[in-house]
């Protein structure tokens, strides 16, 4: 199932990819930062589902402006226009096709994939077909994670798994289950959830592990 109706993927992945570029290239700010304040912002969760208020009835350099003003004290500036669309565009116009294709909110494709990363996949990538190019950055979120996020979360957070065990009252063998990949967290029960993620100070969602769509 897709993040919305494919009606409004070509005005999504425009609108980010020139929100990328305006952020990056006129306002001076890193593509991480900014994905961050735009995670943080309500205008997030709208894009994911496609709202027509952010994909298609404003223009990408209001989107950018509208979540920096929300979330951020960063200045922004008038926009300057160029000819050719930069890595930057083509970092926020493939991230929208690979958020909408594989129905993930950015929060969680950022635990896995930097912007730097993507950018650094500009080349070759760009000059692919847009599937291809999705198909490969999954590619490489599959076998670079080798750690579970509750692992790394837990190691963050200075804990052994025999600490996390005692804290959150979730058994050990099922605490090393879930890090080892040998049982889906993603299945795990509400409260195991809830008291490993109180212990660990995150939300759930961040001890979700990504599933992709076919």
């Amino acid at each position: 199932m897709r993040a919305y109706d494919e009606t409004y993927l070509d005005a999504a992945m425009k609108n980010l990819g020139d929100a990328f570029d305006y952020v990056k290239n006129d306002c001076d700010i890193n593509l991480d930062d900014f994905l961050l304040f735009f995670i943080s912002s309500k205008i997030a969760k709208s894009f994911e589902r496609g709202n027509p208020k952010y994909v298609v009835g404003i223009s990408g350099i209001e989107l950018a402006i509208r979540a920096l003003e929300e979330t951020s004290d960063k200045k922004v500036v008038d926009i300057e226009y160029r000819f050719e669309k930069s890595k930057e565009y083509w970092c926020g116009y493939i991230l929208a096709y690979f958020q909408w294709y594989h129905n993930l909110s950015f929060k969680k494709i950022k635990e896995y994939l930097s912007m730097d990363e993507l950018l650094k996949m500009y080349n070759p990538l760009h000059e692919a077909s847009d599937q291809k190019a999705i198909d490969i950055i999954k590619e490489r979120i599959i076998n670079k994670n080798n750690k579970t996020l509750l692992q790394k979360r837990r190691i963050n957070n200075g804990l052994s798994q025999n600490e996390l065990s005692r804290k959150s009252g979730v058994s050990l063998r099922m605490i090393q289950q879930y890090e080892q990949k040998q049982k889906d967290i993603n299945k795990a029960s509400a409260s195991s959830l809830k008291a490993i993620s109180d212990v660990l100070y995150c939300d759930i969602e961040d001890l979700m592990e990504i599933k992709f769509n076919d």
